[in-house]
């Protein structure tokens, strides 16, 4: 979901030809979770093999992780790891909003209510352990490094990007801007066409928005984030103009509010995220004779798709997969 910060920042203008040669890392929750909404049939079932297994994620990476490649970008991608305590109301009203979809999703059906069974059908994704298992199964056959975060994989791959380990971020979440990203791709995943691509320097978000990341942090605390519901009644807007002008402190205790934490716990999150280091990034030979078998045998794939996706990789099996080849 993210902080909604979408009224106050303008993408810059950038195009796949721009990022040929460019190491991205892909918060990979956030794209998965895109697949698994919008690749569904007419009546919003998701796509299924033989046995009845969910298989929506694995046709959207197989096809998306080839189109990128053949573009000349190298995609890691940053799975999530343990969410923090103050995440659980989030995920809470998350899972609720599932629960009322499944329920409205089958009523849609039942009634034979198509255009509404794929509307609440679309809101009922869940990330089960075989949608991480099977995902990451997919990127080791296709040879694409992961790295598992500690915690939230957007400060993760943020860290990444600060250490010179990737050019930019993917994530269609403003929260990267939050953790410090330098620089963040939105679409990247979502469509091959070039103007839907998004691009956000943080240097630059901040020069136009006249305030601090850690200024920017608190706006988004009053608007809300995953971690605290924000004020209500406070948009991005009136949060920019009350954080220009004070303090998120002589705010909250000049209007008797709250954010249910201190600041201060809030900010950490932001500014201190727990960050794994140790990990080891390596592009490697796509396993074409596992890839058929793992898609095609076991899922039920299209033979002749998945060879015209493995053809498409076909940079990631050049002598230069090291780190260092692709700066």
């Amino acid at each position: 979901m993210g902080v909604k910060v979408k009224d106050i920042i303008s993408p810059e203008k950038i195009s796949f030809r721009d990022l040929d040669g460019k190491i991205i890392a892909i918060d990979a929750a956030n794209t998965i979770y895109q697949f698994l909404s919008s690749i569904r049939q007419t009546d919003g079932t998701p796509l299924m093999d033989s046995s009845g297994n969910v298989t929506s994620h694995l046709s959207g990476l197989l096809y998306r992780i080839s189109s990128i490649v053949e573009k000349g970008i190298k995609p890691i991608f940053i799975f999530d790891g343990k969410p923090s305590p103050l995440k659980s109301e989030t995920l809470n009203k998350r899972n609720e909003i599932k629960e009322k979809s499944e329920k409205q999703w089958k009523i849609a059906l039942k009634e034979g209510d198509e255009e509404s069974a794929r509307k609440f059908a679309t809101r009922t994704s869940r990330m089960s352990t075989y949608i991480i298992e099977t995902s990451k199964t997919l990127l080791n056959l296709m040879g694409i490094p992961y790295v598992e975060a500690f915690g939230e994989g957007e400060a993760q791959a943020t860290y990444m990007v600060q250490n010179g380990d990737a050019w930019a971020v993917a994530s269609q979440d403003y929260d990267c801007l939050l953790f410090g990203a330098p620089r963040i791709l939105r679409n990247l995943t979502l469509s091959g066409n070039k103007n839907d691509l998004e691009y956000y320097k943080l240097e630059n978000v901040l020069n136009n928005l006249k305030i601090s990341r850690e200024q920017l942090i608190d706006l988004s605390l009053m608007v809300g984030t995953d971690f605290n519901p924000g004020i209500r009644g406070i948009g991005a807007k009136t949060a920019l103009k009350i954080i220009r002008s004070k303090t998120l402190e002589e705010y909250l205790i000049e209007k008797n509010e709250t954010l249910g934490r201190h600041p201060y716990e809030l900010r950490d999150l932001f500014l201190n995220h727990e960050i794994n280091k140790d990990y080891n990034i390596k592009w490697e030979k796509v396993n074409k004779e596992k890839l058929i078998g793992f898609m095609c045998d076991e899922h039920g794939f299209s033979k002749e798709r998945v060879l015209t996706a493995e053809k498409k990789m076909e940079k990631i099996n050049s002598p230069q997969n090291s780190l260092d080849a692709w700066f």
